[in-house]
């Protein structure tokens, strides 16, 4: 849909998304009811940014009533679909929308999607970095704005940042919009990006998607509603990922750790030395050495980034720049501080068991790891496993707490591994600085969500960055 004025819109949740289109679709003259579960005094600050608007609030549930002359439903990311509400919706015929949907709806420019269950904040910054870097373009994302356009705009935004839809009328048609994709989103989607690129796609949100034949069908939007004139990226890493080659209508390129297959196009790592094949055509890029991130997985993340941009057609010399120079985002592999010889990390992002993993394959020094929050009813013991391979310590905390003792414990023969059991993170913190000794590792990477005690990863990442600092 284009045409918004005089339409009756119902938007389910008031986060930044919800609020981002709320404000947009009030300016195209509909008339918008912002419907929240929190009650009007824990709403005041998010009532007080829409005063402006004719908004109309409906606070402290979400009652079918809502639903009476409604055309369309739009949902925040973290609504799902099991709604009684949006179940009834789905049933009356009302049509489902998201603020990134209506965004690919009106965007008058090309525009770049990543999507996968770990590594898209990372790809999606790198992509905007190599970008803003490319023919010298202005880059808006959720820490800046629009001063004295001089040249094209490059967008980075989506499920990071502030939502695009902030900034779609301002866009021109020699811009960029680089978005960052959840499955949430993909859920309602009926517009794939002329660049789609799927990371991965292992178990993640099985307490949104149940099974993971829903959650792999959520990431497969992304490539559906593309033409021949696209281009579609898929990890040859990732069996969940490199399973959807069949359905990609378009130019097909990838990226490995390994060796590229014959005949297929795109960035890898050989002998130590990221390099770019695209067709006979073949470019060393960069050595492994120079990539300021560590672990195996942002390689990966890198070598997808050097794929988009190779898509895109940014220049080599402006890609390498930005690789070059980049240093990685908050909450992921953050270095903190290093105290009496402990470094610490803050690896908040990782709300699945998976990512905990590959962030305790990052180190080869002995760790101290920090575990817990909220489970996402996903399998625990692979990390369970590499528990008592790689770590020493592992101090726990939050509602899954109990779970992960019970499966790290439940771990036959390997190494012993010291179990700690915390209150909270504040408390998780000063148990992991009375054990860590100098040479050791302190790494938050909790592999489950931060909903138990805080609103989200960055605060919870935040709060652990503060404590550690507060350390003496």
């Amino acid at each position: 849909m284009t045409n918004w004025n005089n339409t009756h819109v119902l938007i389910l949740g008031a986060a930044r998304q919800g609020l981002a289109l709320a404000r947009w679709l009030s300016r195209r003259g509909s008339h918008v009811t912002l419907s929240d579960s929190r009650n009007a005094d824990e709403l005041a600050s998010a009532r007080a940014s829409l005063a402006d608007t004719n908004v109309t609030w409906a606070v402290g549930g979400h009652p079918l009533e809502l639903l009476e002359n409604v055309d369309v439903l739009c949902l925040s990311g973290g609504v799902p679909l099991t709604l009684p509400i949006v179940q009834a919706a789905i049933k009356r015929g009302i049509p489902l929308s998201n603020d990134t949907q209506i965004f690919m709806e009106v965007v008058p420019c090309k525009t770049i999607g990543i999507t996968g269950s770990a590594g898209k904040t990372t790809t999606t910054t790198l992509v905007g970095e190599m970008a803003k870097t490319d023919h010298g373009r202005q880059t808006v994302d959720h820490a800046s704005s629009i001063v004295n356009r001089q040249s094209s705009m490059v967008y980075v935004g989506g499920n990071i940042g502030d939502p695009l839809i902030n900034y779609v009328d301002d866009m021109t048609a020699d811009d960029l919009a680089i978005l960052e994709i959840s499955s949430f989103q993909l859920e309602q989607m009926t517009i794939s990006p002329n660049i789609a690129a799927i990371l991965n796609i292992t178990p993640n949100h099985l307490d949104r998607h149940g099974i993971m034949e829903a959650y792999t069908a959520a990431k497969a939007r992304i490539l559906e509603f593309q033409t021949e004139k696209d281009t579609a990226i898929l990890s040859h890493d990732d069996k969940g990922a490199w399973s959807l080659c069949n359905k990609v209508k378009g130019r097909l390129l990838t990226f490995s750790l390994n060796d590229l297959d014959e005949g297929l196009s795109g960035a890898y790592l050989h002998d130590e030395l990221l390099n770019l094949r695209d067709g006979n055509a073949y470019l060393p890029l960069i050595l492994r050495e120079k990539i300021q991130l560590r672990g195996d997985h942002n390689v990966a993340n890198v070598l997808a980034a050097f794929t988009i941009g190779h898509a895109a057609g940014f220049k080599l010399d402006d890609m390498l720049e930005a690789v070059e120079e980049f240093r990685g985002v908050p909450h992921r592999l953050e270095f903190v501080r290093e105290l009496h010889g402990v470094r610490w990390y803050n690896d908040s992002i990782a709300t699945a068991p998976e990512r905990s993993m590959a962030a305790i394959h990052a180190f080869d020094e002995p760790i101290v790891l920090m575990l817990g929050g909220r489970d996402k009813d996903l399998p625990w013991d692979e990390l369970a496993k590499l528990i008592h391979e790689r770590v020493d310590h592992v101090v726990l905390f939050g509602e899954a707490a109990e779970l992960i003792e019970k499966g790290v414990a439940g771990v036959g023969g390997g190494r012993s591994v010291d179990l700690h059991r915390a209150n909270n993170l504040k408390e998780a913190v000063s148990i992991a600085a009375e054990i860590a000794t100098a040479g050791d590792i302190v790494l938050l990477s909790p592999g489950g969500t931060s909903y138990d005690e805080f609103n989200d990863f960055t605060e919870r990442g935040e709060a652990f960055r503060k404590w550690v600092l507060e350390l003496s």
